[in-house]
């Protein structure tokens, strides 16, 4: 099970809930295909434009391009957001802090 809380203003968080069940299929590598392909899907520019993109910085970018409204709904794209940040980085707890620009 993981937990993914993403913050996108300082007075506003989502906190998903990943069962088991919900990422029996999704592999490592899986998990940062999405990432990566969500990161170029919404255009989103790299925080350190010289050299490789690291994954937190695309985990922070995606949510910050995504948007509040996508996780405010809840639905499947935030679901799968949350399932492949939790598989990516392998975590029991992670925080998404946009306006900080800091997983932890």
């Amino acid at each position: 099970m993981h937990q993914v809380i993403v913050v996108l203003r300082a007075d506003r968080e989502y906190e998903f809930t990943v069962h088991a069940d919900e990422i029996a299929s999704i592999s490592s590598e899986s998990a940062r295909t999405w990432l990566l392909a969500e990161f170029d899907a919404l255009e989103c520019t790299p925080s350190n434009p010289v050299g490789k993109i690291l994954i937190l910085d695309v985990i922070l970018n995606v949510a910050k391009y995504a948007g509040e409204a996508r996780f405010a709904q809840g639905g499947e794209w935030a679901r799968r957001f949350a399932a492949c940040v939790g598989v990516t980085l392998d975590r029991p707890a992670v925080r998404v802090d946009v306006p900080a620009f800091v997983v932890g």
